[in-house]
């Protein structure tokens, strides 16, 4: 399989996999996002990874997978997801070395077709850094004139938002935590989409995931660390308890979601198979 399916194959397997903890997963719908829309997203997000499997410049292969995402009504289903695996295809290889000439390579337009992304479907973000209002993302297109005078590529864009989400600090970071969970993923046995799911719980508890901080606050956020490591340490019962806790309470750990989206890209780009 080529780069580019083997990146759309990763987005259906992720959602796939179940249970996720506060995520939409085979078994689990939110009402007014379902599984069939990630389905749906992963399938429109295909031309984007295409256009960087063949070299388009990341900022426009990106707005591309984007925009075919949004073609399904259930509004943004892979967004942060596709901010990792669109550098993951562009850079021809499984490795950090080339995913971090990928990321540090990119241009002002870059970052113009990334701000473009956002007029495409909404997506929820938190207040940008002090001293940073212009490069806000939630100003899509209306902060490109600031981009341009300011000279920032999008790597520099991903550096102001490092601190507070993960995503971003993927980027700055060599993609530590989205290979370690690719080599996590490839040491497992079983289902690709089951090793996913036992990864996500395994990464949730590790970090607090950035997305329930936004969203819930950072207390929240580290409960559902501790709560994940409980799960792992007594077993499936408790895991989908877990599971149905947060899908009621309204956490959704999505950024954690996205990471392992990106290691089941590597896995699958250095062999293992479903």
């Amino acid at each position: 399989m080529t780069p580019a399916e083997n990146a759309e194959l990763a987005l259906l397997l992720e959602v796939a996999g179940t249970p996720k903890p506060g995520n939409v997963d085979r078994e689990r719908d939110f009402p007014n996002l379902r599984f069939e829309h990630f389905l749906a997203g992963a399938v429109g997000a295909g031309t984007g990874l295409r256009s960087a499997e063949n070299g388009a410049p990341v900022g426009e292969a990106f707005e591309e997978a984007v925009a075919g995402m949004s073609q399904q009504s259930g509004g943004n289903t892979q967004f942060g997801a596709l901010c990792l695996l669109v550098p993951l295809v562009t850079a021809g290889e499984p490795t950090p070395d080339a995913v971090a000439e990928v990321v540090e390579s990119t241009t002002v337009e870059d970052s113009e077709g990334f701000y473009r992304a956002f007029e495409h479907v909404d997506v929820y973000v938190d207040d940008p850094p002090d001293g940073a209002d212009e490069f806000d993302v939630r100003r899509g297109t209306d902060a490109i004139s600031a981009i341009r005078e300011g000279e920032l590529t999008l790597f520099d864009v991903m550096e102001l938002g490092a601190d507070e989400d993960d995503i971003a600090r993927e980027w700055t970071n060599g993609f530590e935590r989205t290979f370690w969970a690719g080599e996590r993923i490839a040491e497992l046995e079983g289902p690709l989409s089951g090793r996913g799911a036992q990864v996500y719980l395994e990464l949730l508890a590790r970090e607090p995931d950035t997305f329930v901080a936004k969203q819930h606050g950072k207390e929240v956020a580290e409960s559902v660390r501790v709560r994940a490591q409980e799960a792992l340490r007594d077993g499936p019962e408790l895991i989908h308890a877990f599971a149905e806790s947060l899908v009621e309470d309204g956490v959704n750990p999505g950024t954690t979601a996205d990471i392992i989206a990106g290691g089941l890209f590597v896995a699958l780009e250095r062999g293992v198979s479903p």
